[in-house]
C-alpha cells in the first residue's frame, strides 16, 4: 500500500514540475533518496574539479567491496539550467553504483548568476577532472561514460557532440567520453521564452547551444531516452538530434518510453520503479555495448 502511494505521490509531483512548481519537485526529489540514505554505497563528498565553489562533485563507488577500474559514469542533473544540486540526487549514483559503477555527479554554474556556455564549460571542467583523477578512486579513465536529464542531458550532449569543450581542458573528446546517455534532453530546440533568450542569446548564437549543429558522425555512440507524455521538452529533440547522426553515419539508438512523462524517466533509476520503464538497464545495456 505504501509503495502505491508513493507513486502516486511521485506522479503528483511529475506534474507539479512540468508547471516549473520548483518545490515541489524538490520535495519529490527527496523522496526518491529516502532508501538511498540507508544503503552501503560509499560516498566521497564534494572533491574539487575547479577554484569556484560551486566546482565541486560527488563520487559514489559500489558497497561491499574495494572498487578498482570499474567503469564510470558522470551524470549531469536538469533544472532549466538555473537550480538543482548534487546532493539531492543520490538516488541516481546509488543506483549506478550499485551496478558495478563509480558514480560521478558535478554541480555546475547557473543562470542568471552566468550565462551559456559557463555550464557547459563547468561540464567540460568536471569531466577533465575525472579523466585525470578517477583511478585514485578505483574508476577507469578509459570507461568514462556521460549521461545526463533535461538541461543536464543537453550539458552532456554538447560534451559528447563538441569536441571544442574538452580541447580548451586538454583533453581529446574520444579519449575522455565513450558514449553518451541522454534522458529527455532539449538537444535542438530554439529559445522562445525570455529567461532562455537571456540565457542562450542573442539568436546568432542559438546553433552553439543546439548539439545538432555539431554532429559529424565521429562523436561517441548515443542513447536518446524519452517518455511519450513528456510535456516540458518535446520530441522532435530527440527526433532532430537521431537523424542528424544517422545521416552523418554515427551510431544512435533511441527508445521511447509509453505513458512516461519528463520526472517519471529520470525516478525510473530509484526504488520506487516497480516494473516500470527499464530505464537503468537500458543505460547499462548501452555502456555495456560500446567497444
Amino acid at each position: 500500500m505504501w509503495r502505491r502511494a508513493t507513486v502516486a505521490l511521485v506522479a503528483l509531483i511529475a506534474a507539479g514540475a512540468v508547471l516549473r512548481a520548483y518545490d515541489l519537485h524538490a520535495l519529490g526529489l527527496r523522496l526518491l533518496n529516502l532508501a538511498p540514505a540507508l544503503s552501503g554505497t560509499a560516498i566521497v563528498r564534494g572533491a574539487a574539479y575547479g577554484r569556484e565553489p560551486w566546482q565541486r562533485l560527488d563520487i559514489y563507488a559500489p558497497p561491499g567491496r574495494q572498487a578498482r577500474n570499474l567503469p564510470v559514469v558522470v551524470f549531469f542533473y536538469g533544472g532549466r539550467w538555473t537550480v538543482g544540486a548534487k546532493e539531492t540526487y543520490r538516488f541516481v549514483g546509488d543506483a549506478f553504483a550499485k551496478r558495478g559503477y563509480i558514480a560521478v555527479i558535478p554541480d555546475y554554474s547557473k543562470y542568471p548568476a552566468v550565462r551559456f556556455p559557463a555550464f557547459v564549460e563547468d561540464g567540460a571542467k568536471a569531466l577533465a577532472w575525472v579523466f585525470d583523477r578517477i583511478a585514485d578512486y578505483g574508476g577507469d579513465p578509459g570507461r568514462i561514460f556521460v549521461a545526463g536529464h533535461s538541461a543536464g542531458a543537453h550539458i552532456g550532449a554538447l560534451l559528447a557532440a563538441d569536441p571544442g569543450y574538452l580541447a580548451r581542458e586538454g583533453k581529446e573528446r574520444s579519449a575522455v567520453v565513450k558514449g553518451f546517455a541522454g534522458l529527455a534532453g532539449p538537444y535542438a530546440f530554439t529559445p522562445d521564452e525570455p529567461d532562455l533568450k537571456d540565457m542562450f542569446g542573442p539568436p546568432e548564437r542559438y546553433p552553439a547551444m543546439q548539439a545538432t549543429t555539431f554532429i559529424d558522425g565521429k562523436q561517441p555512440p548515443m542513447l536518446l531516452l524519452y517518455g511519450d507524455t513528456d510535456k516540458a521538452v518535446k520530441r522532435y529533440n530527440l527526433d532532430r538530434l537521431e537523424a542528424r547522426i544517422r545521416k552523418k553515419g554515427g551510431a544512435v539508438k533511441s527508445i521511447i518510453y509509453p505513458g512516461v512523462d519528463h520526472l517519471w524517466i529520470l525516478a525510473a533509476l530509484s526504488w520506487v520503479n516497480f516494473r516500470g520503464p527499464p530505464v537503468l538497464d537500458d543505460m547499462l545495456a548501452f555502456f555495456g555495448s560500446v567497444k
